[in-house]
């Protein structure tokens, strides 16, 4: 059963356009993009860099507010979103980005404990039961208590993983996340990734120039100068 319960797409993104800087200085840098993403299913963003790819995945988190156009992420117009609106439709989001973002000063355990507490809704104990569950589901049971500087890229990645899908968001948003690792690496935490979201029905909008992991991908879409370029079904078995 889904944990959505209207048909909505839980992202709906309509003649979106985006601009930088103001007055002779600004410049669009999306262009009419229209793109429909539903509960559960796992979208690869590709394109060279500067195409824009991150941008839009910006505006999807609510890091940004939409300035033309509409996104509706579920179910909520972010377009001239007003602060608190952004702050709201961020909570219902997992982020999971390039460099993992970690906290040196804190534990696996507390970093991931972190994802929890913007929320405030559960109590200290429960929190760290939660945290400490998910850990283990990206086996990391055995580094509770390391600090980052003493785990590996790989382990950061999944501690990061761990962070992102402690409160069962609806949307995980992953920007280059196995940039930084190698191959065999990236491939674990992609497997991982769609594991988890599998399980807790997120849908998964994933950045991404590794051409190793597109296969994990229900749909590829293809970004060019800010315009999306294509927008392809992977329904083909390898």
């Amino acid at each position: 059963m889904p944990n959505h319960q209207s048909t909505e797409p839980v992202i709906s993104i309509h003649h979106l356009n985006h601009y930088f800087g103001q007055g002779q200085l600004r410049k669009q840098v999306l262009f009419d993009i229209n793109l429909e993403i539903n509960a559960g299913e796992i979208v690869i963003m590709t394109g060279p860099s500067g195409s824009g790819k991150t941008t839009l995945l910006t505006l999807v988190s609510g890091l940004r507010s939409a300035q033309s156009g509409s996104a509706r992420i579920l179910g909520q117009e972010l377009c001239g979103a007003t602060t608190e609106q952004l702050v709201q439709a961020r909570r219902s989001n997992g982020y999971i980005f390039q460099a993992h973002n970690l906290h040196r000063s804190l534990t696996a355990l507390q970093n991931v404990q972190m994802g929890l507490e913007v929320h405030g809704k559960l109590s200290k104990r429960e929190r760290k039961e939660c945290a400490t569950a998910m850990l283990e589901q990206v086996g990391l049971g055995d580094r509770l208590n390391y600090y980052p500087d003493n785990l590996s890229g790989g382990q950061k990645q999944r501690v990061a993983i761990a962070r992102a899908l402690v409160s069962h968001p609806a949307i995980v948003l992953a920007d280059e996340p196995t940039a930084a690792l190698d191959s065999k690496s990236g491939r674990d935490v992609v497997n991982l990734m769609q594991k988890l979201a599998k399980e807790q029905k997120s849908t998964i909008l994933l950045v991404t120039h590794d051409n190793r992991i597109l296969d994990i991908a229900d749909r590829i879409v293809h970004m060019e100068d800010g315009k999306l370029v294509n927008n392809s079904l992977m329904n083909t078995a390898a």
